[in-house]
């Protein structure tokens, strides 16, 4: 943790570290281990090497990059011995999208949040499917714009060579289309689906899902839930309903997950379920479920048991 007698340079470029290892990482908790692991490095030098550092913040993102590289190449064998879907996890922001008491001149609040594509949920997910050196080249030259000699340094290859695995990564971000909705479009349409879900209205819920709609839950195997992929409206929407009667004093909240609309299952006033959702033509084409109790932690860590 940081002290008033650091050097606000230093101090300074911890939220800059963050954000960039969540993208790098697909995990929130992960990344603040990579950051806390950056700085444990710089402090461990001497006094006399911190000055002799040109540039703190370059030296501080340059350690951040290869340590998550690390990371990302270990956690592919540990996601191979995961139980069930691995899905990232969710970025809390408890920020109200749908009306009510907001305080900003009456306009939905929809409207105002702010979009960020490197995080939402359908991004990370084509994200995870790139080699963990196309998956750094990518992110730091395309979302936070680092020169690719600076990206050699980092990736352990030449300029010429991360130049080639950020156009490699591009291509599997347009081979899986993945299209930008504009908010207030998908506040409307989660609205709509959590009046359906709350009603257990199948006929409902089939209308707002594409009829090849995929659901996919993360329980990593300390929760009970699918195994695999739900696919299509109406298994979807069957299963859904057939949660709803499970868990009858279930509430659902409109939350911001990943910089856009989504939903928040508490049960008792405890989160259990962080939902994403992507859109594709005025439908849900895809719905990203984690319950993992370990990865709603952020979410669920003011609440009251």
């Amino acid at each position: 943790m940081s002290t008033p007698s650091e050097p606000s340079a230093i101090v300074g470029e911890r939220r800059h570290l963050t954000n960039l290892a969540y993208r790098l990482l697909g995990s929130l908790s992960e990344a603040e281990d990579a950051v806390q692991e950056t700085y444990s490095r710089w402090y461990a030098m001497s006094q006399h090497r911190q000055e002799a550092v040109e540039s703190p913040g370059a030296w501080l993102t340059t350690v951040a990059g290869r340590i998550c590289l690390d990371m990302l190449g270990s956690a592919r064998a540990r996601r191979e011995r995961y139980v069930g879907a691995w899905v990232p996890e969710p970025l809390p922001d408890r920020t109200e999208w749908a009306g009510g008491r907001t305080g900003g001149g009456g306009a939905d609040p929809a409207d105002r949040v702010t979009l960020d594509e490197s995080v939402n949920m359908a991004f990370l997910v084509v994200l995870e499917s790139m080699t963990p050196a196309e998956r750094v080249a990518f992110i730091l030259h395309d979302v936070f714009r680092y020169p690719f000699a600076d990206i050699a340094e980092i990736v352990g290859r030449t300029p010429a060579a991360c130049r080639q695995l950020a156009s490699s990564a591009r291509r599997r971000i347009r081979a899986a289309q993945v299209p930008a909705v504009p908010s207030a479009a998908q506040a409307g349409l989660v609205r709509h689906f959590k009046a359906a879900w709350e009603a257990k209205d199948i006929e409902a819920l089939v209308d707002l899902l594409d009829p090849h709609a995929r659901m996919t839950a993360d329980g990593g195997g300390l929760v009970g839930t699918v195994l695999r992929p739900v696919e299509g409206s109406k298994r979807i929407a069957e299963y859904l309903a057939h949660i709803a009667d499970k868990a009858p004093g279930l509430t659902l909240l409109e939350r911001t997950v990943n910089g856009r609309p989504g939903l928040v299952a508490q049960h008792m006033g405890v989160t259990v379920t962080v939902a994403a959702f992507s859109l594709t033509g005025g439908r849900i084409t895809h719905i990203w479920a984690v319950r993992n109790p370990e990865k709603l932690r952020p979410w669920t860590e003011n609440e009251q048991g």
